[in-house]
């Protein structure tokens, strides 16, 4: 099968997707230090960066309620991080920001990997001579990633094809079985990978 949901769109023909990865991936890194590193006290900057994301993502043609959609998905993980703030001094305030700043930081990755191949990506921290571990490790997991889809796509097929009629409550105990069964065979699966990769010569 053919999975596509991490970059769909990197490979468009538009201005941003035609710029070098090396660009790109230092104008992204600029902008999360950014966003990062001053304080909401001067709103101005995160409007700014705000409006250049959205300028970007209208030159780069990727289809907005894509990006809305995987902004959305993600963005529970933001939210769920900074709700421990709530707990602190001024945290409603503190709430806010951290939010803000999450959702800049995440539009701006889903922009990098939808405007660039992750083989380019790659390719950029190999010339960077990053350590080869870690390079390999993000190549095994880019890799893999399909692997696990088509598995628990195949597993939620034979469980559809099983069950006739389901509440909802039968439905989320299956789901969380088809998650544990998932995760046995990923272990399985790692297991047999690194047998292999060790016959041939991988230390």
């Amino acid at each position: 099968m053919r999975h596509d949901f991490v970059d769909r769109f990197s490979r468009l023909a538009s201005p941003v997707h035609k710029l070098p990865a090396s660009a790109k991936f230092l104008a992204a890194l600029a902008i999360v230090l950014t966003v990062v590193s001053v304080p909401m006290s001067f709103p101005l900057v995160h409007a700014c960066i705000a409006l250049a994301l959205v300028a970007i993502a209208g030159t780069s043609r990727i289809p907005p309620g894509f990006l809305i959609r995987r902004l959305l998905l993600l963005e529970p993980f933001a939210v769920g991080a900074a709700l421990l703030s709530l707990f602190q001094t001024n945290g409603p305030a503190v709430f806010a920001a951290l939010v803000i700043k999450s959702t800049l930081c995440l539009l701006t990755m889903i922009l990098l990997a939808n405007s660039t191949p992750f083989s380019d990506i790659l390719d950029l921290l190999k010339r960077w001579h990053l350590p080869a571990l870690l390079v390999t490790t993000l190549a095994l997991m880019y890799r893999y990633l399909f692997l696990l889809i088509d598995e628990l796509e195949r597993m939620n097929r034979a469980r559809a094809s099983r069950t006739f009629v389901a509440s909802r409550r039968r439905s989320w105990h299956i789901l969380g079985t088809v998650i544990g069964q998932l995760g046995v065979r990923s272990t399985e699966r790692a297991e047999r990978i690194y047998a292999a990769m060790r016959a041939r010569g991988w230390r």
